[in-house]
């Protein structure tokens, strides 16, 4: 069976390589020209995109608010968002990626890169659907994009629940932090590395009690350790 994507892009001979390209990796793609007409196409309860590939320069409602929009709606808060766009500044690429955008592809491009960007994404969201972690303290529901703390709802931006999935799959090893970077971020992202700091340091704040579950390992990266349960913490002090 087909697979729906939806292409928002106006410009019609990119629209079209697209959506070839698109449907000869069988997907059944649809192509809208405006954002408007986008954001009724992504909110299709009938046939919802399982990936959007997204202009950024739209007539009417342009690519930032749209993807900002998506991202509200609970339908299409966890739909795989690839943009695409002439302006490949470093402040665009942050500002599209903190907005939730999955990756960034600056025109031109090649379609076989976007295609590979595609696939990237799609396997994420396979690997996410059916995983959560739990140590008692706090849980993380991937598929969900939930994360809770002793109990209580912790609410993350997009980028945040990112950062942490990335790390508490692999709990207990060192990742880079080019690594983190080039997964959170995307690789083509070149900006100042002091953004994965600034992110850390928000992510342990909001976790609260639970922001000891990260470990800085100086010079080189972070490693998600768990949270340290009170039972534990105990007795250290004990001892």
């Amino acid at each position: 069976m087909p697979k729906p994507a939806l292409i928002i892009e106006d410009d019609a001979d990119i629209a079209e390589s697209v959506r070839y390209n698109l449907e000869s990796e069988g997907f059944l793609a649809v192509v809208a020209s405006t954002g408007e007409q986008g954001l009724a196409l992504a909110l299709d309860k009938q046939n919802p995109p399982m990936v959007i590939v997204l202009d950024l320069m739209l007539p009417g409602m342009g690519g930032m608010e749209l993807c900002r929009r998506l991202r509200r709606e609970n339908q299409t808060r966890r739909t795989p968002i690839i943009m695409l766009t002439a302006k490949a500044s470093e402040s665009d690429r942050i500002a599209g990626l903190d907005l939730g955008a999955d990756d960034y592809i600056a025109k031109p491009f090649s379609v076989r890169e976007l295609m590979a960007r595609v696939r990237a994404v799609l396997r994420r969201v396979d690997e996410d659907a059916a995983q959560r972690y739990d140590d008692g303290r706090m849980v993380i529901e991937f598929g969900d994009i939930r994360v809770l703390c002793d109990g209580t709802n912790v609410k993350l931006t997009n980028k945040e629940f990112t950062l942490l999935s990335v790390l508490a799959k692999r709990a207990g090893r060192v990742i880079t932090r080019q690594q983190l970077l080039d997964q959170v971020w995307g690789y083509s992202y070149y900006g100042d590395a002091r953004t994965l700091d600034v992110h850390i340091r928000r992510l342990r704040q909001k976790l609260g009690a639970c922001g000891d579950c990260i470990e800085t390992v100086v010079g080189v990266g972070y490693r998600f350790v768990g949270c340290i349960s009170e039972s534990r913490t105990k007795a250290a002090t004990d001892d």
